[in-house]
């Protein structure tokens, strides 16, 4: 099978669309054909190295998984032993290891159904941004109906969903995006659109019960100004900060000043588990969420993918496809 493969960090045309073996499902986990795959700003990072403590986690001198991926659709291929959720043919979106490719093996619990109606190819969008976005307003935020929420970086990934997964909590959800992106944010159920290119909402004296903070344009001070009395600022941006730490250095003083006020700023770190999974492919079959792709890829194009998503500049997903 065709697969890409990083061999060293770097730039993304150091990328190898490659043949590699086709892997077979043990006991416990299923054999997917893929069908599409997302390319996260993750992505991006390992394939780069940056922030160099990144590399503390992957693997020097390269990625110990060397094919990138993680978010992935496509079609139950094989089952291995005790595999109950699953059968061959079956239509399923999820994650695992190493999605850049024609095949990706990945346990059962990783997995769910594709609800009936959902494309398959925008499916594969949903998985890493859809549990961030999930957890930041259940899980973190505790949104419940009639709630002030901000959602900055509104656009992005995360933020289409997080307009979405709020306005379904009930929130009143201010959307922060470029001008370019108004109409489609505004599509999504925002009560309201801010272009940053004409607006600080940092200045407007408008408080907020919850601010999501995708983007990291603003001070941690300006975004508390713009928080209740006990509002709740989540930090969620990983493309601000230095070549060796990356974004630590922000998250670190969050938690401290998280210390000296009655705000809460609150970090966390996410990870798609099968329950938000389940949840998730709930939302889609009701309509609430409705994945937004900016644009597609094929495989063999995952350079162009990775350039792309590296300009900071999507709205919603990017996928490769299969």
């Amino acid at each position: 099978m065709l697969a890409v493969v990083q061999t060293r960090y770097g730039a993304p045309s150091e990328l190898q669309v490659t043949p590699v073996a086709r892997p077979v499902a043990a006991p416990g986990e299923v054999l997917v054909r893929v069908r599409a795959a997302s390319v996260n700003p993750a992505d991006w990072f390992i394939v780069t190295g940056r922030p160099l403590v990144l590399q503390l986690a992957m693997g020097r001198p390269a990625p110990r998984v060397p094919i990138r991926g993680s978010d992935v659709s496509g079609v139950v291929d094989s089952v291995g032993a005790g595999v109950t959720r699953f059968s061959p043919g079956d239509e399923v979106f999820g994650w695992g290891s190493g999605s850049f490719a024609e095949y990706l093996v990945t346990p059962q619990d990783n997995l769910v159904h594709l609800p009936s109606g959902i494309d398959l190819v925008a499916a594969a969008g949903i998985p890493m941004a859809g549990a961030v976005a999930l957890q930041a307003m259940r899980d973190r935020g505790a949104v419940v109906a009639g709630q002030k929420v901000l959602i900055n970086g509104a656009a992005g990934g995360i933020g289409s969903l997080a307009v979405q997964i709020a306005k379904s909590m009930g929130a009143t959800v201010t959307a922060v995006c470029s001008g370019g992106s108004v109409d489609l944010v505004r599509s999504l159920g925002a009560d309201r659109v801010v272009d940053y290119t004409e607006i600080d909402f940092t200045t407007e004296g408008v408080q907020y019960d919850l601010i999501l903070d995708n983007a990291g344009t603003h001070a941690l001070r300006d975004l508390q100004r713009s928080l209740t009395r006990h509002g709740m600022l989540i930090p969620n941006n990983g493309t601000v900060g230095g070549k060796v730490f990356g974004s630590i250095g922000r998250l670190a003083r969050a938690n401290l000043a998280n210390m000296f006020t009655r705000q809460r700023l609150r970090t966390f770190m996410s990870s798609v588990r099968q329950q938000d999974l389940q949840d998730l492919a709930a939302l889609l079959a009701s309509g609430a969420v409705v994945p937004v792709v900016d644009r597609t890829y094929p495989l063999a194009e995952a350079r162009a993918a990775l350039d792309y998503i590296g300009q900071g500049h999507a709205r919603g997903k990017v996928l490769l496809t299969v």
